[in-house]
């Protein structure tokens, strides 16, 4: 019987949040992350599109298994409206398929953004990553097929208009899971009857994580330098903020040496105390501050679901 193989690179395990640069993919930036910091794992919280620059939080080892709850979180972006086109992608990339002379004035811009606030309905742009009977969107797109995406309901929690010119406007918007800023540009323009298309993108927080937290991917590939292997990624390590930060928006249970060490062997511990949790769906727990498990509190346990080394 064969052993098992042993996993490339350093257990090493931690959110990186990386200010990606435009012309870079969201996938070529997690390979390149996870080639810098030699890591076993790495994943995103949340594709960011080429042209797009911004927050892209990376997930390094059994941070991995906390990306579902950085996918959920709010989200803001910075974003440019140029008006005059609309594009087959919806931002600077795609060939032009309607165009007009008509500009928008401010007060019709203002105008229409109460109806672009709190639950609305949108179509995804026909370049998305949204499956259409088992096929990703843009890859039937590319074909040349113009498919019916279904309409669904997003989240935008506050849109603002930053400031006007002739032919472009800016706007932050801050949003919930699964909205398309694109789709936000097409129908602005639709409905204003110029067209538009996305001709800058921003994102600058993706919740739970601040602005502040980014770091540029340059900042990172310069110390691709320093010679000493272990002085490197020392350095590099520096940047990793703790898992548990992904999951600062659930309940936390802080537990003993001894219930780490049953919850390790997946099972459950007694949760006492004046402030402990009563009953939630998901919590996590630490012991001297080092996240161990995410589960189930109810009837007087802690249950855990996803155990981390």
């Amino acid at each position: 019987m064969s052993k098992p193989r042993k996993p490339k690179g350093r257990p090493v395990s931690g959110w990186l949040i990386l200010d990606k640069p435009v012309d870079f993919g969201s996938t070529e930036a997690v390979s390149k992350i996870k080639w810098l910091f030699n890591a076993q794992k790495a994943g995103h919280a949340g594709t960011l599109d080429p042209l797009a620059s911004g927050m892209l939080p990376i997930a390094l080892g059994d941070a991995t298994k906390t990306v579902p709850y950085v996918m959920d979180g709010r989200k803001i972006y910075e974003f440019a409206v140029t008006w005059g086109e609309e594009r087959s992608t919806d931002d600077l990339e795609g060939e032009v398929t309607a165009s007009s002379d008509d500009r928008p004035t401010e007060e019709q811009i203002r105008a229409l953004l109460p109806s672009y606030t709190g639950t609305i309905m949108q179509i995804p742009p026909q370049f998305s990553a949204i499956k259409i009977a088992g096929e990703r969107a843009y890859d039937l797109a590319r074909d040349g097929e113009v498919v019916e995406i279904p309409s669904r309901e997003v989240q935008i929690f506050r849109l603002t208009l930053l400031g006007t010119t002739a032919d472009k406007a800016h706007f932050e918007v801050e949003c919930g899971k699964g909205t398309y800023v694109r789709a936000l540009a097409r129908d602005f323009g639709r409905e204003l009857g110029c067209y538009g298309h996305i001709s800058e993108l921003r994102r600058t927080f993706v919740a739970p994580f601040a602005e502040d937290r980014m770091v540029p991917l340059a900042e990172l590939v310069a110390l691709e330098e320093i010679e000493d292997r272990n002085e490197r990624l020392a350095a590099l390590d520096a940047f990793l903020m703790d898992t548990a930060e992904a999951l600062s928006n659930l309940p936390h249970l802080p537990v003993t040496e001894d219930q780490a060490h049953r919850i390790k062997m997946g099972n459950p511990v007694i949760v006492r105390g004046r402030d402990a949790p009563l009953a939630e769906a998901e919590a996590y727990a630490t012991v001297r501050g080092k996240l161990i498990a995410i589960g189930e509190i109810g009837q007087g346990e802690f249950r855990p679901k996803r155990v981390f080394a």
